[in-house]
């Protein structure tokens, strides 16, 4: 059964680059990638794809693979190289070693409560939480981290606001609030605060903390520097349901992304090419305050 998964990738990796695309292979996936960066002036030269089966099952002649992908694209624009790596969850049917269906697996965003986080009105050991943010730490932890898990840190089943967490901790962004979970951002003895872990109220704790990890919204995405962060709102109902920090710049100057849940690298900010996306999608943009 590897060798059908290895065939498939195999027809699809060319899907990605526009010189090698046939019309006998469908694979939106590719199709949403590629119009994605021709917005941008970019393209894809090379793609490089595996697989790893997590379960499979058998039905009468029915083959069924849950599999893991790893896609990684070297992405040219205007004469700049950078490599975009990101994975996913699939399930893949097979009748008679024949593909007869193939999709992606989508993750619950929210599967924790969700809960308003309201930062404490500070107190007088709370103003000494000051801090200087080191973006250049942050963000090896991002690339360090990016596909694993740190053992060190709770593992969550939707990990994307925890992954962020992390990073801004390493960066030197102090924890308090413990051990109320809905106030402060902290971690702590298998316990946490939802700002935590939970993608909306990380936002509203970025939008009021005025002590420790602080930030400043700014409204245009270009305005970050390495080591903010992004918050998504996918639908646009005023819940946000991902977040990701800021690990490069592209030719244009535009935020790359890395982020957990949707496990990716170097990612282009807007998720333009997500399974995710709509056209409600609404973003907020926190540039950390240092000091």
């Amino acid at each position: 059964m590897g060798k059908l998964l290895q065939d498939l990738f195999e027809k699809r990796v060319d899907q990605f680059v526009s010189a090698k695309r046939s019309n006998k292979v469908f694979f939106p996936k590719a199709d949403l990638k590629q119009a994605a960066l021709a917005n941008r002036s970019a393209e894809i030269v090379m793609v490089k794809a595996s697989g790893k089966i997590i379960e499979e099952s058998i039905e009468d002649e029915f083959h069924k693979i849950k599999y893991q992908a790893h896609y990684q694209y070297l992405v040219k624009q205007k004469g700049n190289l950078y490599m975009e790596e990101e994975m996913e969850e699939r399930v893949a049917k097979f009748y008679k070693d024949a593909l007869v269906m193939d999709e992606e697996l989508l993750p619950d965003l929210e599967q924790v409560p969700v809960q308003n986080c309201i930062p404490p009105v500070a107190e007088d050991n709370e103003v000494r939480l000051s801090f200087q943010y080191n973006r250049l730490k942050a963000v090896q932890y991002a690339e360090r981290w990016w596909n694993s898990y740190n053992p060190a840190y709770k593992k969550f089943e939707v990990d994307c606001t925890n992954f962020i967490s992390q990073c801004l901790h390493t960066g030197g962004a102090p924890m308090r609030g413990y051990p109320n979970r809905g106030s402060g951002w902290w971690l702590q003895n298998n316990n946490w605060s939802y700002s935590w872990a939970v993608a909306n109220s990380l936002r509203i704790y970025l939008a009021n903390s005025t002590v420790g990890l602080r930030s400043r919204e700014v409204s245009s995405p270009d305005e970050l520097l390495l080591g903010d962060v992004i918050c998504y709102d996918f639908e646009g109902d005023g819940r946000f349901n991902h977040n990701t920090i800021v690990t490069g710049k592209d030719a244009f100057g535009m935020p790359l992304v890395n982020a957990h849940t949707y496990n990716s690298r170097m990612r282009y900010w807007a998720y333009e090419d997500s399974s995710a996306y709509t056209p409600n999608i609404k973003y907020k943009f926190y540039s950390i305050i240092e000091g």
